[in-house]
C-alpha cells in the first residue's frame, strides 16, 4: 500500500479537487493515494492527511465521527486529530486572542438575531460579515451593509460575527505556509471587483507576494499558540485599520497550498512529508 493517503472530498465532489490531486501526484510521485475522507481508513497508510477533505462543513457530525473513530483506530493523520478538531471550529480565535495573537475582533451568537446585530454593530462598525463557526469556502458566509437584517438563512444559527476589513478590498489577504515549522512562500489573495470573497469560485485570484513586515511574526505566534505542532499550514491575515496585520484564519485541516507560488515548487513540502516518514534514529 502506498506510504502516504490523502484524503479529497466525499461522493459529492469538488470541482478543483482533480487539479489538486494531479499537482500532489506530481510531487509526490508514486508512494500516494487518494480517498474520500467518508470511506474507511486503517492503518497501513505511514501517513494520512486530510488535504483535500473539501466539503467536511456541510457534513460536521459525520466529520466528528471520523475524527473520534481515526484517533480510536491510531490512524497516522497528519496533522494530529486533537489539532484538527480543535481547528474544525473557528472559535478558536477565541483561543489564540487569549495568547496574545492579534486576531479579527470576534464575536460568537449562539443563535443569531437581530439583537446580536445591533450589539455587533455598535462594537465593531455598520458593516459586518457573519459566518458559522464551522464552515469554508466562504460558505454560508454574509456581508451585512448597514440595516441589512440577519440573514434567514442564519436566524437562529450559531453564526461569528466580525466587521468587514476594508484591506480585503483595497490591499487583500495575505497567505503564507509553513511546513515542518518552516516559512516556505506567501501569496497575495484579492477579490473580484466589488466583492469580499477571495476564493477562485467568487472571482478571486492569487499573486506570488513577499511576506509584508510582521506578516512572519503573526504567523508564528499563531503557530505557537495551538495546542499541537502543525506538519503544514496556511495562516491567512489581513491589515486592520491600525495598520498592523491580524489574523484571520489559521488552516490546518484542507488548506489549498498553493506550491505553484513557491519558489522550490514545494520540495520543502515534499521533504517535511518524507522527513515524518523516515524512522527516528
Amino acid at each position: 500500500m502506498a506510504e502516504i493517503c490523502i484524503l479529497t472530498p466525499d461522493s459529492g465532489g469538488n470541482a478543483f479537487a482533480g487539479r489538486t490531486e494531479n499537482e500532489l501526484r506530481a510531487l509526490l510521485g508514486t508512494d500516494v493515494r487518494f480517498q474520500p475522507w467518508t470511506a474507511p481508513l486503517g492503518t497501513g497508510d505511514a501517513l494520512v492527511l486530510p488535504l483535500i477533505a473539501w466539503g467536511y462543513q456541510a457534513r460536521a457530525d459525520d466529520w466528528s465521527a471520523a475524527l473520534d473513530a481515526w484517533e480510536a483506530a491510531g490512524v497516522p493523520i497528519a496533522n494530529p486529530v486533537p489539532l484538527i478538531r480543535w481547528n474544525t471550529d473557528k472559535r478558536y480565535l477565541f483561543d489564540l486572542e487569549a495568547k496574545g495573537v492579534p486576531v479579527i475582533p470576534t464575536a460568537f451568537a449562539p443563535a443569531l438575531s437581530d439583537t446580536d446585530l445591533i450589539e455587533a454593530r455598535a462594537r465593531f462598525g455598520d458593516t459586518l460579515i457573519v459566518k458559522p463557526p464551522i464552515s469554508g469556502g466562504a460558505d454560508g458566509t454574509y456581508r451585512l451593509a448597514p440595516g441589512d437584517p440577519v440573514p434567514a438563512d442564519a436566524r437562529g444559527k450559531p453564526m461569528l460575527i466580525q466587521p468587514l476589513m476594508a484591506a480585503i478590498a483595497t490591499e487583500g489577504e495575505y497567505s503564507l505556509f509553513y511546513f515542518g515549522g518552516a516559512f516556505s512562500h506567501a501569496i497575495l489573495k484579492v477579490p473580484s471587483a466589488g466583492d469580499f470573497r477571495v476564493q477562485e469560485q467568487y472571482g478571486g485570484r492569487e499573486i506570488t507576494a513577499d511576506a509584508p513586515a510582521g506578516a512572519r511574526a503573526v504567523a508564528e505566534a499563531a503557530l505557537g499558540a495551538a495546542p499541537g505542532d502543525a506538519l503544514y499550514a496556511r495562516i491567512d491575515m489581513v491589515r486592520g485599520a491600525d495598520g498592523g496585520l491580524r489574523l484571520m484564519e489559521l488552516e490546518l485541516i484542507e488548506p489549498d497550498l498553493f506550491l505553484s507560488h513557491a519558489a522550490d515548487g514545494g520540495s520543502l513540502f515534499a521533504e517535511a512529508l518524507r522527513a515524518r516518514l523516515r524512522p527516528e534514529t
